[in-house]
C-alpha cells in the first residue's frame, strides 16, 4: 500500500470506532477525543513513507506533533477524556432533534464528515511527499508563522483556563462573577482568538504543500472545510451563550468574531 492508502485505512477505522463507541456509550464526543491525535498519525505516515529523511516532511511532522501535544493537554485538563466529558453542544442539539434524526446526524456528520476533515487537512503532506524539493526560505517563513500561531493559541487557551478557574471560585464562594464571560487579553480583540489560531495553523500546513509543489493544489479543500466547520460551530456556540448572557450581544457588537482586530 502507498501512504494515502494507509491513511484511508486509518480513516475508515477511526470512523467505525467513533460511531461504534457513540452507540455503545451514548456519548457523542469521540471525534473530539481523537481530534488532536489522528492528524499526527496521518502526517507521520506521509513522513514515514519518506523514511523520515525529507526535511520538509520532517518539519511538518514536528510542527503537527507540537500542535497535537498542546491540544491534547488542553483538552485533557478540561476533562474531555473523562467519562461523561461530552461536548455540551451535542447535548443541546439532541434536545432539538428527534432521536432518529440525531442518529443520522451522528453517523454522517459527527463520525464520518468530521473525520474526513481531519484527513483532508493533512493531505498537503501527501503533496509534499509527491514533490520532494529542498527546504527553502518559504518553508522557514511558514514554520515561524506556525509557531507564532501555536503560541497565540496556547496563550488564548491559558487565559480562558484562568478565567474559568476564577469564575468557579467566585461561584463556589457564593458571589456573582463580574464579568460572566472572558473579555480581556486576546479576547478583547477577538471573541474566539483560539479558534483563529487553530484554523491558521492548518492553513499554514496547506502552505507547506503549496511551497513544495509551487502551486495552489486541490488540497486547499481541507483548510476551507475546517474553516466552514468552525464558522458553523461558532455560530451555534454563540447562540447558546447569548441565551445565557444577554450582555453578550454588546460584546458581539464591539469585538471581532474570529480574526483579531481592534474593538469597535
Amino acid at each position: 500500500m502507498n501512504a494515502l492508502q494507509v491513511c484511508l485505512c486509518v480513516f475508515v477505522g477511526v470512523c467505525a470506532l467513533c460511531w461504534l463507541l457513540s452507540v455503545l456509550t451514548r456519548e457523542y464526543s469521540w471525534v473530539d477525543r481523537i481530534w488532536s491525535l489522528v492528524p499526527v498519525i496521518y502526517v507521520g505516515v506521509f513522513a514515514g513513507f519518506a523514511s523520515f529523511a525529507d526535511a520538509r516532511l520532517d518539519l511538518m511532522f514536528a510542527l503537527v506533533l507540537l500542535w497535537g501535544a498542546r491540544l491534547t493537554f488542553n483538552f485533557a485538563r478540561k476533562g474531555g477524556y473523562a467519562r461523561g466529558g461530552e461536548d455540551y453542544r451535542w447535548v443541546m442539539l439532541r434536545g432539538k432533534m428527534a432521536p432518529w434524526q440525531f442518529q443520522v446526524f451522528n453517523f454522517f456528520f459527527i463520525a464520518i464528515y468530521q473525520n474526513a476533515i481531519l484527513l483532508l487537512i493533512t493531505l498537503p503532506a501527501w503533496t509534499a511527499l509527491a514533490n520532494r524539493t529542498p527546504l527553502g526560505i518559504g518553508d522557514v517563513v511558514v514554520a515561524v508563522v506556525f509557531v507564532a500561531c501555536l503560541v497565540g493559541e496556547t496563550v488564548a487557551d491559558q487565559q480562558q483556563w484562568n478565567f474559568h478557574g476564577w469564575k468557579k471560585r467566585e461561584l463556589d464562594a457564593g458571589r456573582v462573577p463580574d464579568p460572566m464571560f472572558l473579555q480581556t487579553g486576546l479576547f478583547r480583540f477577538s471573541r474566539h482568538p483560539n479558534f483563529f489560531f487553530e484554523q491558521a495553523q492548518w492553513w499554514l500546513v496547506f502552505a507547506f504543500g503549496a511551497v513544495a509543489s509551487g502551486a495552489v493544489t486541490w488540497t486547499i479543500v481541507g483548510a476551507i472545510l475546517l474553516t466552514l466547520l468552525f464558522v458553523g460551530s461558532t455560530t451555534f456556540t454563540e447562540s447558546i451563550t447569548r441565551g445565557r448572557y444577554p450582555e453578550y450581544a454588546e460584546y458581539q457588537r464591539r469585538t471581532s468574531p474570529i480574526v483579531p482586530w481592534f474593538p469597535r
